[in-house]
């Protein structure tokens, strides 16, 4: 029987890159109509966990079941009618640069649909207004900036209506200015249609910004799941030192590297 409080359940996740486990038994809920952040620093296995989540990869072992429906047994057709109602929005946007941005966000609509041509265009502009790129239709990817270049992806993913909608990085080489107006994009698709949106990322002010819940990763494993008041309260040493930005205990202090360099 579906659960209809958890959009995505994931049980006992394991991923294995030859000898290496980079993903450790994972297991946790993200729930339906929610923004759910994938935190956690770099190498901890947030982007493996992405690409298990939108069908990407499989895993060496575990079980992912979206709207109650296990995905990692199935076969490519059955896992595009799933990927049918999500929506991704790539770290580096992704887009086609030979394709002008209506056509880039045309594309799935064209690939996965069959209605006229007029109907079309107006689903286009619907997108790019819902994102603030209204009037840049006819513009190149190498014509706009890189926080345009996030929206214009958005708009993309936003094609189909998905129901999901993923984000990998989407603050990631984006000024603090633009990368606000981006979170704030990402809390009206939120509240406007109630998505639920997956966001990976270890940017703490958009952490702070959109998250409901939040699952943190360290060395493969969870090391927090919950609300982000409850991460915020969190006495655990090593989100403590995350939280604050505290550089890891070294074998050495700087002083000491000197030293050894300089044959003392």
């Amino acid at each position: 029987m579906q659960n209809t409080e958890h959009a995505i359940e994931v049980t006992g996740l394991r991923t294995r890159y030859g000898d290496r486990e980079v993903l450790k038994g994972l297991t946790f809920s993200i729930p339906r109509g929610k923004t759910t952040v994938i935190l956690g620093g770099s190498g901890c296995g947030k982007s493996t966990l992405l690409k298990h989540l939108i069908g990407l990869l499989r895993p060496s072992a575990g079980s992912i079941r979206i709207n109650g429906r296990e995905i990692t047994t199935l076969d490519e057709p059955g896992m595009d009618r799933v990927r049918g109602k999500m929506g991704v929005l790539f770290q580096g946007a992704a887009l086609l640069n030979s394709m002008t941005i209506a056509d880039n966000v045309a594309l799935p609509i064209r690939e996965h649909t069959k209605i006229n041509e007029a109907t079309l265009q107006i689903m286009v502009r619907m997108k790019l207004d819902l994102v603030g790129l209204s009037g840049f239709d006819h513009f190149y990817p190498s014509q706009l900036s890189g926080g345009m270049k996030k929206r214009a992806g958005l708009a993309r993913a936003l094609a189909l209506d998905p129901e999901m909608l993923f984000f990998d990085e989407p603050s990631a080489g984006l000024d603090p200015v633009t990368a606000a107006g981006l979170d704030e994009l990402i809390m009206k698709l939120r509240n406007v249609f109630r998505m639920t949106i997956i966001v990976v990322t270890h940017e703490l002010p958009s952490v702070f910004a959109i998250a409901d819940y939040v699952i943190m990763l360290d060395k493969g494993q969870i090391l927090f799941a919950g609300t982000l008041d409850g991460l915020r309260a969190s006495d655990h040493p090593r989100i403590r030192m995350f939280l604050e930005r505290k550089p890891e205990q070294q074998a050495y202090s700087p002083d000491d590297y000197f030293r050894v360099i300089a044959g003392e």
